[in-house]
């Protein structure tokens, strides 16, 4: 059987690939409805396949596949392979990564439809699936650095993928950098751990950490470091580029400058994930580190509550969302950091649905604004475009953890395994992701409101040709608001409470909260009642009512709130100063750097010494040795003669010592 389901992986894999290369390479040939043709095929061949595999494993009682499919190199006794592992963690992201990105293609027909692009577009972002999946079926650090530098690169791509515009080379060039400072530190822990364990096969690696627990290393003269934190810190630090954690956060809202398809796919089930599945993976190790899990705790709430408070002020409807998805990965950052790995993992599926879901609907209403995307400039739309307005109170009533919605399970699950968290800091993020409940509520119905309700604030030309979007765009919006729904209600139990995760995620006892809530889970209509009884319900109602009074009931307040606290506005608007520093600092100074380098090192040095010095040198010397050149036979033999007569003179001087 074991036979049988290699094929099935290798197929799963393979198929988006397969559909990128032909769109990619003869999309001229196929035209623009063989290329969709050929990668939604592809891309749904995956994820059909995806879902008997989950079956197989989850139902059937399957056993877990862990094999290398082939060794790429051996060297000093190690081999590094390119396998698959495929238990519950992983077969649970294969069926996400693959269902969201299948819903994406269908949706980027309508909204593509008359991009030039039309077959690159497609043979990207089939691509980019076919990266996600080597990431999260690796059974090694070899493949899942493969991975992870893939979806890096594709992403770059896509995010650039409008390459006239200079707002979009610049976005996909702060992506690319930004995510270069992380993988600087996730391949030094996977160097550290090849230097470590003598291998990177997970399986070897996990059982071998334990035998390290207490070993150090030393870094700086003089001071010693826990080996297994410094590992998993350096490890984490390539999660906070591609999962964007403060401060490596930077790069996505900008990338909002691709194509909204590509918004959904790289903020709800692809890239800004991967980094939430490795720590979950890494599991083994960052259980044997207290340091590390408080750091990855910090930042993770950081992250959730400030990056929350930015969605307020912005007026793009593509970067609202964007700034929820920073604060939504805050969240899942917080539970990997309170040892939740599995609530950090629900609540990365539930969001991979509902983050798509608005994403697309964002798309849907940018379509019928004739690509507007200022809030400001909308209102009143639930007239014209029922399925999509439906469909986006579906997903805000998610995000914002509606009770009996997806998101209220696993957001609820994580706040609850930060308040029985006893680490350093457990209560400071407790507050900031308790708080964030509001803030979430606040800017997700801000937008609802601004752009659904309210009074019509676009132009004539818009509004008379206002209308629901196709078909193509409005089903996989569709298909995405019903899991987004119930899908919840059926994961709670086994997920966070039942043996799911046992094989593939490891706890230690003392760090088990799940455990600790797991003793007063009495099902789900159970949970969805105590809810009630908690703050964060009230808060996420409060957060809802207020924005119905500031931009409905009210809408002459938000401005008068400005004026008075234009401080507070103006520090939000400049998002803190990151942009600005990392302009001035990094940016800058990079560039003062290379300027300094190539005038003195190039110009100078290179140019001036090296080529036009030597240049001159031997224009010089030519010079003076061109006047012995009398073109006459005997000044000729007179210079033989002498030089003879000195080679003699020389080889006497050797023979009497």
């Amino acid at each position: 059987m074991n036979t049988d389901m290699q094929s099935i992986y290798l197929a799963i894999v393979l198929s988006p690939l397969i559909g990128s290369i032909i769109a990619g390479l003869f999309g001229k040939l196929i035209g623009r409805s063989g290329a969709h043709w050929v990668t939604i095929i592809g891309v749904g061949v995956s994820s059909l396949l995806s879902l008997y595999a989950y079956k197989y494993l989850m139902f059937d009682g399957g056993e877990i596949f862990n094999r290398a499919i082939y060794t790429w190199l051996t060297t000093g006794g190690i081999n590094f392979e390119i396998g698959f592992m495929v238990d519950q963690l992983t077969v649970t992201m294969m069926v996400v990564v693959t269902f969201v990105s299948w819903m994406i293609h269908i949706y980027t027909i309508g909204y593509m439809h008359d991009d030039p692009g039309y077959q690159r577009f497609f043979s990207y972002i089939s691509l980019f699936t076919f990266a996600m999946l080597m990431l999260v079926m690796s059974n090694n650090f070899l493949q899942l650095f493969f991975g992870w530098e893939a979806v890096g690169l594709v992403s770059y791509l896509l995010i650039g993928f409008w390459f006239k515009r200079e707002s979009a080379i610049f976005a996909n060039m702060k992506a690319f950098l930004v995510n270069r400072v992380g993988d600087f530190g996730f391949l030094l822990g996977i160097a550290a751990v090849l230097m470590t364990f003598d291998s990177l096969d997970y399986n070897q690696v996990f059982a071998q950490a334990p035998d390290f627990a207490n070993a150090t290393v030393n870094i700086i003269s003089g001071s010693e470091w826990s080996l297994m934190t410094v590992i998993c810190i350096c490890l984490f630090i390539g999660a906070m580029g591609k999962s964007a954690q403060v401060p490596l956060h930077v790069w996505l809202p900008d990338s909002m400058e691709g194509p909204t398809p590509i918004s959904a796919l790289i903020h709800a089930a692809t890239m800004v994930t991967a980094g939430i599945f490795m720590v979950a993976r890494m599991s083994p190790l960052f259980e044997l580190s207290e340091t590390a899990l408080t750091f990855v705790l910090v930042i993770g709430s950081i992250t959730a509550f400030f990056m929350g408070l930015l969605g307020l002020v912005q007026n793009d409807i593509k970067r609202v969302v964007a700034y929820s998805t920073l604060s939504q990965l805050g969240y899942m950052t917080v539970a990997l950091g309170v040892s939740a790995y599995s609530a950090a993992i629900f609540h990365l599926v539930t969001h991979a649905f509902f983050k798509a879901l608005l994403f697309l609907a964002a798309g849907s209403v940018i379509i019928a604004m004739h690509h507007e995307q200022d809030m400001r400039k909308m209102g009143g739309l639930y007239r014209y475009m029922p399925i999509t307005w439906v469909t986006s109170l579906v997903g805000s009533l998610a995000l914002i953890g509606f009770p009996g919605t997806a998101g209220f399970y696993s957001k609820d699950a994580i706040i609850e395994a930060v308040h029985h968290s006893s680490l350093p800091f457990s209560d400071w993020a407790y507050i900031a992701v308790l708080s964030g409940v509001f803030i979430t509520a606040l800017y997700s119905f801000r937008l609802f409101f601004l752009v659904f309700h309210g009074k019509e604030r676009m132009d004539r030309h818009t509004w008379e040709h206002l209308k629901e979007s196709p078909a193509v765009v409005t089903v996989p919006l569709s298909m995405l608001a019903i899991p987004s729904v119930i899908l919840g209600a059926f994961l709670i139990g086994p997920m966070l409470f039942g043996d799911y995760f046992t094989a593939a995620i490891y706890v230690q006892d003392q760090h088990d909260v799940l455990g600790m809530i797991g003793e007063d889970y009495h099902g789900v209509w159970a949970f969805t009642l105590h809810a009630f009884q908690t703050a964060p319900v009230y808060l996420a109602l409060s957060g809802v009512l207020v924005a119905w009074l500031l931009y409905i009931k009210f809408p002459e307040v938000p401005q008068k709130i400005v004026g008075r606290t234009n401080w507070v506005y103006q520090i939000l608007l400049n998002k803190y100063g990151f942009d600005t520093f990392n302009q001035a600092v990094f940016a800058g100074g990079a560039c003062k750097t290379g300027s300094f380098l190539w005038k003195f090192g190039d110009v100078k040095i290179i140019d001036g010494v090296l080529i036009n010095g030597t240049a001159s040198a031997v224009r010089w010397f030519s010079g003076k040795i061109r006047n012995i050149q009398t073109g006459h036979l005997y000044d000729y033999a007179f210079t033989m003669i002498i030089g003879l007569l000195m080679l003699l003179a020389v080889f006497v001087h050797h023979l009497m010592e």
